[in-house]
C-alpha cells in the first residue's frame, strides 16, 4: 500500500514538472508576443457574426459566406504550408482550415505558434472539406487571449471527480455532457417560471439573512452585522416571508432562491442549495398534489420529451396520477404494524424499543416522532415511483393544519421518488394560536439541545393574527429535481461549484 502511495505521488510529482515546464514555454511566448506589440490581452472586444452551433444547423444558409467565429483551440494539426484546427465556441466545435496562402507568411507563423488551450478569432468562408466535414477556410486568424496552462491532454487530468468540482471551469471545457446537464437545469427553472406564471404566480424575492432562523427544522449558518451590532442567520427556507405576504394580501406568490443549511454534506445534501417554495390563498395541500404533478410532468415532456425517464437503472414515469397514501397506511402496508391501532405515547416508544428503532432524544418520545421514524426506516427506500405520503404527525410538523380527521395529525404531504423527498407541503396553518404553542415546543427543543429545532418569530404571530387566509404551501428541491431529469447521482454534478473543503 505505501509503495502504491510512494509510486503515485512521484507520479503526481512528475506531472506538475511537466506542467510547470509546458507553463513557462507559453509565458516565454506570450513575452515574445508583448516585444512585438500584439499581446492579445490587450484586446478588448471582437465582433463574431454567428456560432459554431448556427453554422452547422444551418450549412445551407452559411456554404461560401463570410462568417466571424471565435472559441478555444481543442485540436491542431499542422502540415507544412497548410494546417487545420478545431475551435470550441459557446455552442460546440468546428473545424478550420489555416493556409499560407490565405494568411500570409508571418500571419501562419505566428498561428502555428498558437496552443491547445489559446482562445483565438477566425474570419473567412464555410465549405465542406472532401470528407463533408462543415468548416470555415480561414482568411484572418487573431489570438485574443492566451491560455498559460496546458488544459488536461484528453481529460486525463481530470479524472479525480473531487478536481472536477474544483476546477468546474476546466471539466465543462473538456466535457460536453457536463455543460449539457447545467443547460438543461437552466431550461427546467425556465419551464417551472413559465408554468407558475401562467397560473397566476408571482415571483417574488425575500430576505437571506435574518434576525432568526425559521421556517424549517435545520441548523443555521449564524453571521455577524457590523453595523447594527447583531447576529444574523442565513435563511434554511422561504415560508416565512412568503406567507407575511398572503397576509398582505398577494393570492399566489413563489421564490427560487438560494438557502443554506449548516449541516452535513454527501451525495444529496449540499449547504447550500436552490429551492422552489409557492404560496397560493384558499388552496390546500390536495392542491399541491396537482400542483407537484403537473410541475413535474410538464417540465419532463418539455425539457425531454417525455414523461417516463430513466434515473439510475430505474424507469419512472412521471405522467400525473402519482399514488397517494397516509404515511400510518404507508408503515402498515410495508410493516403491518398500524399505528391506527396504538394510542399513547408510551406504546409507541414500547414498540420502536422492540424494533430497535432508536429514538434521539427524550423531547422525541412521542406516539408522532415514533410514526415519523417507522416511515423513515421501513418505507422511504421502497418508493421507487412518484407517491405522495400525506397526513404527518403535528410532531414533525409545526407548521402544518391540524388533521379534521385526527388531531394528532397534519394536512402535510412530502412527494418521493426512488427512495428519496423531492418536495413538501402543507395546508398552512394560520391560527396564531395553535402556532405560538408550536413554536414555543420548537424553543422548548432547542433549549435542550436540539440545534435544527425553530426559533420563536413574534412578527410572524402578529402576521398571523391580522389573519392568513386558508393557504396551501409547496417546497421543491430544485437541485433534486434536476439530478432526476439529467440522471445525475450526485447533487455536486448539478451546482456549478458545490461546497468543498480548501485543498491546504
Amino acid at each position: 500500500m505505501q509503495e502504491n502511495n510512494n509510486k503515485t505521488e512521484k507520479q503526481n510529482q512528475e506531472q506538475e514538472l511537466d506542467i510547470n515546464h509546458l507553463m513557462q514555454i507559453r509565458r516565454e511566448k506570450l513575452e515574445e508576443l508583448q516585444k512585438e506589440n500584439k499581446d492579445p490581452f490587450e484586446i478588448t472586444k471582437f465582433e463574431i457574426t454567428t456560432s459554431a452551433g448556427e453554422i452547422k444547423a444551418n450549412y445551407e444558409k452559411f456554404e461560401q459566406k463570410d462568417v466571424t467565429i471565435a472559441g478555444r483551440i481543442m485540436a491542431k494539426r499542422i502540415m507544412g504550408k497548410a494546417s487545420f484546427c478545431t475551435i470550441q465556441d459557446q455552442d460546440e466545435k468546428i473545424q478550420s482550415y489555416v493556409s499560407i496562402n490565405d494568411l500570409g507568411e508571418e500571419s501562419y507563423k505566428q498561428f502555428k505558434t498558437f496552443d491547445i488551450g489559446d482562445i483565438i478569432g477566425i474570419t473567412g468562408f464555410v465549405f465542406k472539406t472532401r470528407t463533408e466535414e462543415i468548416s470555415v477556410h480561414a482568411k484572418e486568424v487573431v489570438l485574443l487571449s492566451k491560455s498559460l496552462r496546458p488544459l488536461p491532454e484528453k481529460f486525463q487530468g481530470l479524472k479525480d471527480t473531487d478536481l472536477r468540482y474544483r476546477q468546474r471551469y476546466t471539466d465543462l471545457i473538456m466535457k460536453p455532457e457536463v455543460k449539457e446537464t447545467f443547460l438543461l437545469r437552466s431550461k427546467i427553472i425556465s419551464n417551472i417560471r413559465k408554468i407558475l406564471e401562467e397560473k397566476g404566480y408571482l415571483e417574488v424575492e425575500t430576505p437571506i439573512l435574518n434576525t432568526i432562523s425559521g421556517g424549517a427544522t435545520a441548523r443555521p449558518f449564524i453571521t455577524h452585522h457590523n453595523s447594527l451590532n447583531i447576529n444574523m442567520y442565513l435563511r434554511i427556507a422561504l415560508e416565512l416571508n412568503l406567507k407575511r405576504l398572503i397576509v398582505g394580501g398577494f393570492g399566489k406568490v413563489y421564490e427560487i432562491g438560494r438557502v443554506f443549511r449548516n449541516e452535513g454534506m454527501d451525495i444529496r445534501h449540499n449547504p447550500e442549495f436552490t429551492m422552489l417554495e409557492l404560496y397560493a390563498a384558499y388552496q390546500d395541500y390536495q392542491d399541491m398534489m396537482d400542483i407537484t404533478e403537473e410541475l413535474f410532468s410538464k417540465t419532463a415532456m418539455e425539457v425531454l420529451g417525455t414523461t417516463k425517464i430513466n434515473y439510475q437503472g430505474k424507469e419512472i414515469d412521471l405522467a400525473p396520477g402519482w399514488r397517494r397514501i397516509t404515511m400510518i397506511d404507508s408503515i402498515k402496508e410495508v410493516t403491518g404494524i398500524d399505528f391506527n391501532q396504538i394510542q399513547t405515547d408510551e406504546e409507541a416508544v414500547k414498540l420502536a424499543k422492540e424494533k430497535g428503532i432508536e429514538i434521539p432524544d427524550k423531547t422525541k418520545e412521542t406516539r408522532g416522532d415514533v410514526i415519523s421514524l417507522f416511515f423513515d426506516e421501513y418505507v422511504e427506500k421502497t418508493l421507487i415511483q412518484p407517491t405522495f405520503i400525506y397526513d404527518y404527525p403535528v410532531e414533525i410538523s409545526p407548521l402544518a393544519k391540524k388533521s379534521v380527521k385526527d388531531k394528532r395529525m397534519t394536512e402535510r404531504f412530502e412527494v418521493f421518488i426512488d427512495g428519496r423527498e423531492y418536495g413538501n407541503a402543507f395546508s398552512e396553518l394560520n391560527d396564531p394560536i395553535d402556532q405560538y404553542e408550536r413554536f414555543k415546543k420548537q424553543v422548548e427543543a432547542r433549549e435542550a439541545g436540539d440545534e435544527e429545532a425553530g426559533m420563536m418569530d413574534e412578527d410572524y404571530i402578529q402576521a398571523l393574527e391580522i389573519g392568513l387566509p386558508p393557504t396551501g404551501g409547496l417546497g421543491i428541491g430544485i437541485d433534486r429535481f434536476v439530478m432526476l431529469l439529467t440522471n445525475s447521482s450526485s447533487i455536486r454534478d448539478v451546482l456549478l461549484f458545490p461546497t468543498m473543503k480548501p485543498l491546504n
